[in-house]
């Protein structure tokens, strides 16, 4: 039976329906969908103090900027995309087209096609987050979508120029410096400047989450993010000190970030205790990742891993890292995360930064029924049907006459019955009279 040596808040889905987010967001929308690049000016003015004459960045634009960097940034860059191009290149490689034989000369088949154009959303606020865009513009270019129209915010006013260099070395087609629900807006929608695309992807705060929400259908999206999430499972063998690092790593993305601890010690869940208040006072970001372990950290003792794995389950945390004796177990053990980071080796924040997985997760329990981004979001799985064998055309006619009359859809049936009648000479009285010289009929 767990026991619970820290109690905090639970945040679920619904807790991020904001009524006075989504009645602000509802309100920009509009305005842009009836004023177009008017509108998006406007509010990037009033949002990010941001109205240049043209909010995309042109070729000459994008190498000054790049040329402002440093070379290892440079080359940092290049090789955390090389790891995010590699896996995702495997992934859509996994993805093979199939063609079968059902019946004689009855072939049955998919395809794999790419959206023909993909928005992706690189935040920034606080933080100049390098790596959306590596997760966002490198899966859909290798995804093959021709066209990804990469979007991000200034940050006090200026370009961030390791964001676009980012942007520009994944792939991106086209780099707006344009943030925030307007941005989302002018891509799902289109602008007098802006051609619209297919499918949003890319995380954000709350009001971005929102515009999302509220554009979906009309664009489609990849999934709606919530507050950052960390979940450990640590046994006897785990080092609370990594364990206290780990946990605050991701407790720094913002205020409301779950950091979790389910441990089959009790000692080990009291020493990360002690070693998270030792580190706090001295941590740059403290601001974010003071208050989320505050209000949102909590220190789980369970009795055994199986427990401790089925306790992690029903969290559906976004990440969870496995700091056990064997921690290739979860893998079977356990259903229900976004991603898996097993033994001391492997931390989150590779996840996030260098690795080569896809750090946009499934948040607030979406790890229940959905993954993350990857490569088939951006792919659209796609049927073909083909029948070139007469005998084979007409039996299926029968049978779809037969089965559509059971639903009482008779127009169903008569699109099988007309094969049967032309490959194989059925008779049906409706065809009959609908075949008869105008004035016989009766």
């Amino acid at each position: 039976m767990p026991t619970t040596l820290k109690t905090a808040q639970t945040k679920s889905f619904a807790d991020t329906a904001q009524e006075d987010v989504a009645q602000r967001v509802r309100q920009i929308i509009g305005d842009i969908r009836s004023r177009g690049d008017e509108a998006v000016a406007e509010y990037s003015q009033t949002f990010d103090g941001w109205a240049p004459e043209s909010f995309r960045l042109d070729a000459e634009q994008v190498a000054a900027i790049m040329a402002t960097l440093p070379q290892q940034v440079i080359d940092d860059i290049v090789f955390v995309q090389q790891q995010v191009r590699r896996f995702a290149q495997a992934q859509r490689d996994s993805m093979t087209d199939v063609e079968i034989e059902t019946l004689p000369g009855v072939r049955l088949g998919h395809r794999h096609v790419p959206v023909g154009s993909a928005g992706a959303y690189v935040p920034g606020g606080k933080y100049p987050l390098t790596a959306s865009a590596h997760m966002t513009i490198i899966t859909a270019k290798v995804a093959g979508v021709p066209r990804v129209v990469a979007c991000t915010p200034p940050i006090k006013g200026e370009i961030p120029a390791a964001t676009v260099a980012a942007m520009h070395l994944a792939g991106a087609d086209e780099i707006w410096i344009l943030g925030g629900v307007q941005a989302v807006t002018a891509m799902a929608l289109g602008t007098e400047t802006m051609g619209r695309v297919d499918l949003i992807a890319g995380p954000g705060n709350a009001y971005v989450a929102e515009a999302k929400r509220q554009l979906y259908g009309e664009v489609g999206i990849d999934l709606f993010a919530g507050p950052t999430e960390i979940l450990v499972i640590a046994d006897d063998d785990a080092d609370p000190f990594v364990v206290a690092v780990d946990l605050l790593s991701q407790a720094e993305h913002g205020p409301e970030s779950p950091a979790i601890l389910v441990t089959t010690s009790t000692a080990l869940g009291e020493r990360v205790i002690e070693h998270i208040e030792q580190i706090l006072p001295a941590m740059p970001t403290r601001d974010y990742a003071e208050p989320a372990w505050r209000d949102f950290g909590q220190v789980i003792v369970v009795d055994d891993l199986d427990e401790a794995f089925a306790v992690a389950d029903s969290f559906a945390a976004e990440h969870v890292q496995v700091l056990t004796a064997n921690p290739r177990q979860a893998l079977d053990k356990m259903r229900d995360f976004g991603a898996l980071f097993l033994g001391e080796n492997t931390c989150v924040s590779y996840g996030d930064k260098v690795i080569g997985t896809n750090h946009v997760l499934p948040t607030l329990g979406a790890a229940r029924y959905t993954g993350g981004l990857w490569v088939g979001k951006y792919l659209k799985t796609v049927t073909y049907q083909e029948i070139t064998d007469e005998g084979s055309s007409a039996e299926l006619g029968r049978v779809c006459g037969r089965a559509a009359r059971v639903e009482l859809f008779e127009g169903h049936a008569r699109s099988g019955d007309v094969r049967a009648w032309k490959l194989e000479g059925d008779r049906h009285d409706w065809i009959d009279a609908a075949l008869a010289p105008a004035g016989t009929a009766g």
